[in-house]
């Protein structure tokens, strides 16, 4: 019989993690380097579940057997190829019979396999467990700032010699804002945005802050999980941010301006048609319309992101910093400031 392990976060640096559940499933989450080598096809998997409701467990395996048994030689070539003689860890929904079955061939044809034991939900409970009680394994630095100012460029051109960068909206695949899906799509889950945070986390050394962009609970259709937001509001060295209207504004067309976006801006502005109000709303869907999207931006932010955003800031930052030039602005964003506010 194949060993049974529990999860730790090191397997994914040791083993060769296969995912032996369908391609649904494997879609839905999977942890991360795994790789999707299903014994079932998603058709196969519904018909068996339907089966064993209706004639039992018996029933259902032997099915189960006779779909998969010709696919038994493919599975094992498939897999020790991808290993690379790395030893092979396999894993299905809760450690049942699909990774035991796929284990077990393994190890019947020469190779070292274990099976996770628990499976993907053990993993998934580790994740979980993380994020509420989220401790980073270094300090937070939230950035924060009005709409256009830059603060994710600014965030991923740090010397990441220096800092640690986490793109949450890159992550998350939206900008945070009613313009944020623009040009990208949020066309996954929100276990997959969690994995992908944790595996995030997970790879942050503990020698340097960890810096990130300042949001809401919610970043498009995903939420922050657990604490993630608590500790992000609550224990973090929060920098406010400033820029002129006119860099403002240049930076957001030259994010937002292209040609192929048009019809997706006029969509998200319909979206916030009764916070304008009627008259703002006509005014600035003329100005998109016409092409004119310096105009058009700068109305924006006076009409709607300005008066929206940070309108009411219950804290005092702990440090301000000009975004006119990242480069300079960088030279002044010292780590001896964020280390004597932890360590006072």
């Amino acid at each position: 019989m194949p060993e049974k392990i529990g999860f730790s976060p090191s397997l994914l640096n040791t083993h060769c993690l296969i995912d032996v559940r369908t391609p649904l499933e494997f879609e839905d989450d999977h942890i991360p380097t795994a790789v999707n080598i299903p014994l079932l096809t998603n058709q196969e998997r519904v018909e068996i579940g339907t089966l064993y409701k209706l004639e039992g467990a018996h029933a259902a395996r032997m099915r189960a057997l006779e779909c998969s048994c010709g696919r038994f030689a493919d599975i094992v070539k498939d897999i020790s190829s991808i290993a690379e003689g790395r030893p092979i860890l396999v894993y299905c929904w809760r450690g049942g019979l699909r990774s035991l079955s796929v284990a077990t061939l393994l190890e019947l044809s020469g190779f070292k396999s274990c099976q996770l034991q628990g499976g993907y939900k053990t993993y998934r409970n580790h994740v979980i467990a993380y994020f509420e009680n989220f401790n980073p394994a270094a300090p937070l630095v939230v950035i924060h700032g009005m709409t256009g100012i830059g603060k994710t460029s600014f965030i991923n051109q740090l010397d990441q010699g220096n800092w640690s960068s986490v793109d949450l909206e890159g992550i998350a695949h939206h900008r945070g804002s009613a313009f944020g899906s623009v040009g990208i799509q949020q066309n996954f889950t929100q276990k997959c945005f969690e994995t992908v945070l944790w595996d995030t986390f997970r790879r942050i050394p503990d020698d340097r802050p960890i810096v990130l962009e300042g949001e809401s609970q919610r970043i498009g259709k995903f939420s922050l999980p657990g604490k993630f937001y608590d500790v992000m509001t609550n224990n973090s060295f929060k920098v406010w941010c400033h820029a002129s209207l006119q860099t403002r504004v240049k930076r957001l067309v030259d994010e937002y301006g292209k040609d192929d976006y048009r019809q997706q801006i006029k969509e998200a502005l319909d979206r916030i048609k009764k916070k304008l109000g009627g008259v703002s709303h006509a005014e600035l869907l003329k100005l998109l319309e016409s092409g004119d999207l310096e105009e058009f931006t700068t109305k924006m932010i006076a009409q709607y992101y300005d008066k929206l955003y940070y309108k009411h800031r219950n804290w005092v930052p702990d440090m301000e910093l000009q975004l006119e030039n990242f480069s300079e602005a960088e030279k002044t964003f010292t780590l001896s400031d964020v280390r004597q506010h932890f360590f006072r």
